[in-house]
């Protein structure tokens, strides 16, 4: 078997078991999270025979490994149960399925991300080989200095300064991200210009800070130097010898930045009150909506573990020593 597909296919095998004890883990911490669904619903006052017959309902009297195991069976054909937001002490039942309430704010999760993306990835790149470029110059040490600044706030701190210059001071973009299905391509850009906003300040810094170090790192190779002996320009040798051996380390902190772009938008979805996931699993975290929290932080460590994978799958491919065997 080829080195690469031998490697490939031990990287999708960690992966998997990675995924499978992510899983044990979310279930097992969300069974200690205080408080009981029933009780909340019903209140304090219920009989205790009334809250062991709504338990039994909610299949929330069945051991814990059973509970996991019907879950995550039922992961694997892509159900990922019932949610209780629906249910009520009346005895009506308007629960939903928890991929049907999923599936609509993972859009926009996406589409948040994939904004922020589009935006922060080019400007970081062209950031990190130009400080690398221009090393120890005024500025390099101004980016340098500027994203050590964007590094060191965090988002929520972020998030709120911009809504004080862009929405309060100055009526340029609308405090909050409200979006719905049939707002159009161009509205839906507007509104959701602050948060992305917010998520590329965040990320553009570590993105243009790893690219800058890689190519530094690189430049006191031997074959560097003697690209130097021999005339070459700086700017060629950065961007035609020194960037496409510097991708393996660039391309590691860019899947890395895109996953947080999509685990960790839940505070800044939070401050804009954006329709999407991460608003979401604090909702059903304020209501026990144990399916639900389930879900979304199970899609979460799902894309996070996948991007990682695809960054090592690319790193492998672009490493020549695995594609030119011995």
């Amino acid at each position: 078997m080829h080195p690469i597909l031998r490697t490939i296919l031990q990287r999708l095998g960690l992966g998997i078991v990675t995924l499978f004890v992510v899983s044990v883990i979310i279930f097992s911490s969300i069974q200690f999270l205080p408080g009981d669904f029933a009780q909340a619903i019903l209140g304090q006052a219920a009989l205790e025979e009334t809250v062991a017959a709504f338990r039994k309902e909610l299949g929330l009297d069945l051991p814990a490994w059973q509970r996991y195991l019907q879950w995550i069976g039922g992961v694997v054909q892509g159900d990922f149960g019932t949610s209780f937001s629906g249910r009520d002490a009346s005895g009506v039942d308007r629960s939903r399925a928890v991929v049907d309430l999923i599936a609509p704010r993972l859009e926009n999760t996406l589409f948040l991300a994939l904004m922020a993306a589009i935006i922060s990835v080019p400007i970081a790149l062209i950031l990190g080989v130009t400080a690398a470029l221009y090393r120890n110059s005024i500025y390099d040490r101004t980016v340098n200095s500027l994203t050590l600044i964007s590094i060191s706030m965090p988002e929520f701190f972020v998030a709120y300064i911009l809504i004080l210059f862009f929405a309060s001071l100055n009526k340029v973009f609308p405090t909050l991200a409200n979006i719905s299905p049939d707002v159009e391509l161009g509205e839906r850009i507007y509104r959701t210009a602050l948060p992305a906003m917010t998520l590329t300040l965040v990320i553009v810094a570590h993105m243009m800070r790893m690219t800058r170090a890689a190519i530094i790192n690189l430049l006191a190779s031997p074959y560097i130097e003697m690209a130097e002996l021999k005339g070459v320009s700086r700017a060629t040798i950065i961007l035609r010898h020194a960037l496409p051996n510097a991708w393996a380390p660039i391309v590691n902190v860019i899947a890395f930045n895109l996953a947080y772009l999509v685990v960790g938008v839940v505070v800044v979805e939070v401050v804009f009150v954006y329709p999407g996931v991460g608003q979401l699993m604090v909702d059903a975290v304020t209501t026990r909506d144990m399916p639900v929290v389930q879900g979304c932080a199970l899609i979460f460590a799902a894309t996070y573990i996948l991007l990682n994978l695809s960054a090592d799958i690319v790193s492998i491919i672009s490493n020549p020593r695995l594609l030119h065997p011995r």
